[in-house]
């Protein structure tokens, strides 16, 4: 029995190309639109069983939004994810927006397939070398966590690492702003400039990725601003 779908991704060739190959398989294609900015809308008023949902860059703060508003909206479809070859971090937080699967974007039609099936009937759906990929990463790092951490903390400057401490602790926007004498506005712009510079999409994934590289160790032992760095604010 067929699926009954959308396909939804930024490059509507890629979108249109997919949906047909399904067609002819003997799938149900409601839609196949682009950008995925208006997906979540689409699918929650088309309500599929499957979304197929590209995304050109799993690890960019924001990109499994959609995810998370199908699924609050739209509980009972299953969302697989189409993207390039993930990090560990990239597949994590695409289960945890609530999608049911992750497909690479270089796979074959039959493990696209399967894929929606898979989700359909309420199963994970994700090749076994890209699970043995992200754990073989996540438990023997290519670095070891102190030369990581010290590597992260490089990236950012003395105010964002300031920020990301703060971050750590669980202050919100308005607590940070308070704390540092800015504006909200320039402090959400410093928590979003964080997030960028670690590859993660949220505040969570960001303190957890600070705790577990010693990078809020190092950031300890570096000695406090003596001069303002001029922000906005």
């Amino acid at each position: 029995m067929g699926v009954r779908l959308m396909v939804v991704d930024d490059h509507r060739l890629l979108a249109e190309a997919l949906a047909s190959a399904l067609k002819l398989r003997g799938h149900r294609v409601l839609a196949a639109a682009a950008p995925s900015a208006g997906a979540a809308e689409l699918v929650v008023s088309r309500a599929p069983e499957v979304c197929l949902l590209g995304t050109a860059a799993p690890a960019e703060p924001g990109a499994f939004d959609p995810v998370v508003r199908i699924k609050r909206d739209r509980p009972q479809v299953a969302v697989v994810v189409l993207g390039p070859v993930p990090s560990p971090r990239g597949i994590a937080a695409a289960f945890a927006a609530g999608a049911s699967g992750y497909v690479r974007h270089d796979e074959r039609i039959e493990g696209v397939e399967r894929a929606m099936v898979k989700a359909r009937a309420g199963e994970a759906a994700v090749a076994p070398q890209l699970l043995q990929g992200a754990f073989t990463d996540l438990l023997n790092p290519a670095a070891q966590p102190d030369d990581e951490g010290r590597r992260l903390l490089r990236m950012l400057t003395p105010r964002e690492v300031e920020v990301l401490v703060r971050v750590a602790e669980g202050e919100d926007t308005r607590l940070i702003a308070a704390g540092m004498g800015i504006a909200p506005s320039t402090a959400r712009t410093h928590v979003q400039r964080v997030l960028m510079k670690l590859g993660v999409g949220s505040r969570l994934e960001a303190a957890a990725l600070a705790a577990r590289t010693g990078l809020l160790d190092h950031a300890a032992n570096q000695p406090p601003l003596t001069a303002p760095d001029f922000d906005a604010g």
